[in-house]
């Protein structure tokens, strides 16, 4: 353990309680009782924990032990799955030749932060730091980064690295490595550390992971394009969303609304798809040329479509939206239902129609996703959420479940 011992032993005495005090560290990890100002997770390394004494024959020997200095950011941590959110000082990685340090100005919500703070998915490594639709500027870069300098608008999305080596990495898919990408929280850095995500003050990141946010979007508007633009823009450019094409939006929210502006901008027939006619005004507002409801589609829409993009996270009636395709169309999901989904497969057979799904995008494709969105005016729809009490978050979170989000919360990163 890299500290200083001030007792005046001499270093042959404190080999010889080494044991001890390894012990008393050990029992202090688990207990996380620390004296001075420790990191929430800090205790991961030894370096970093600091214990005020250990027992030699039976006897307490007072002990003063020196923490090497370790940055730290101002969070908002779920401390453990679907506890309330509270503030900490929690780790930050140090800066390396290629990296950059974000000073964050805004952070997105993403349904997937609440389902893994919730542990919907898996068990989830807390204290969590949720985000990973970040925006806000470079304040420091490493020695040997050329990609930004100090003062450019920065983001970052749903991973902060990946083995770069991979044919998927290669061509330019990091969000489809083969060895795994390293997810922007609630994951595993090469090193072992757990990486924290973008409800916080600051992020450092490898270059290579950042993306330019072009000056002429809004940056708080900008934020949720990191995950949730990307995760649309990928596959309506894949399936060649364009002139020509109809595509259906199956439900309007997070996901669903920029799919709409985009779909729009790219010059396709857009329809959208809803439960209820609630959200119809605004789907006409962000440019969709129709609204129906599901219902309704499924009587009178039979074959209308070349593609439809499910953005929902409901069960669904995969025959019935399959009958909604043209001959050869495509039903691509981005959204997770939380349940198995079921099909004919006489439904795809007839017509040569096909199932399908994509998860983001790689970094390439992502900067071409802000830069096109830039061209087009294209933002997120938001609400801007003060962060100055936790429990803004906790209520968010209930509202996005609820569908009660018109049509992403992006906190601001000032206030926590």
């Amino acid at each position: 353990m890299k500290a200083l011992l001030r007792k005046g032993f001499s270093s042959r005495r404190l080999n010889k309680l080494s044991g001890s005090v390894a012990q008393l560290v050990e029992r202090t990890t688990e207990n996380r009782e620390v004296t001075g100002s420790t990191p929430v997770g800090a205790t991961e390394t030894p370096e970093t924990i600091a214990v005020s004494g250990f027992s030699f024959n039976g006897i307490f020997q007072p002990l003063e032990v020196v923490i090497p200095d370790m940055t730290t950011t101002r969070s908002l941590i779920a401390p453990a799955t679907s506890a309330n959110f509270e503030t900490a000082e929690m780790p930050l990685r140090p800066l390396g030749p290629k990296s950059v340090k974000i000073k964050i100005a805004y952070s997105g919500i993403c349904h997937s932060d609440i389902h893994q703070v919730r542990g919907e998915w898996s068990a989830g490594n807390f204290p969590m730091v949720p985000g990973h639709e970040i925006a806000g500027h470079i304040v420091e870069v490493g020695s040997d980064v050329t990609k930004f300098k100090v003062g450019d608008r920065a983001g970052v999305g749903v991973f902060v690295d990946s083995c770069r080596e991979c044919e998927n990495c290669k061509n330019g898919f990091e969000n489809q490595c083969l060895n795994g990408s390293v997810g922007t929280y609630n994951s595993r850095h090469k090193d072992g550390t757990i990486s924290y995500g973008g409800y916080a003050h600051e992020l450092v990141v490898d270059e290579h992971f950042a993306l330019h946010i072009p000056e002429g979007l809004d940056m708080a508007a900008a934020a949720p394009l990191l995950c949730a633009g990307i995760t649309v823009y990928s596959p309506l450019k894949r399936w060649n969303v364009g002139p020509g094409k109809k595509v259906a939006i199956l439900g309007l929210g997070g996901l669903g609304h920029l799919a709409v502006k985009i779909a729009v901008a790219l010059g396709a027939d857009v329809t959208v798809l809803g439960h209820s006619l609630a959200k119809k005004d605004d789907a006409l507002n962000f440019g969709a040329h129709d609204y129906r409801s599901t219902e309704d589609a499924f009587a009178n829409l039979k074959g209308s479509f070349d593609m439809i993009l499910n953005t929902t996270s409901a069960d669904l009636n995969v025959d019935g939206l399959l009958s909604l395709l043209r001959m050869h169309g495509a039903l691509v999901n981005v959204g997770l239902p939380g349940n198995s989904q079921s099909y004919n497969p006489f439904s795809i057979i007839g017509g040569g129609k096909s199932i399908a799904g994509s998860n983001t995008g790689g970094i390439p494709e992502t900067q071409q996703m802000l830069d096109f969105c830039a061209e087009h005016g294209i933002v997120a729809t938001i609400e801007l959420l003060d962060a100055s009490n936790p429990s803004t978050i906790d209520a968010a979170y209930d509202r996005v479940v609820a569908s009660d989000v018109r049509y992403r919360f992006v906190i601001d990163a000032a206030t926590i």
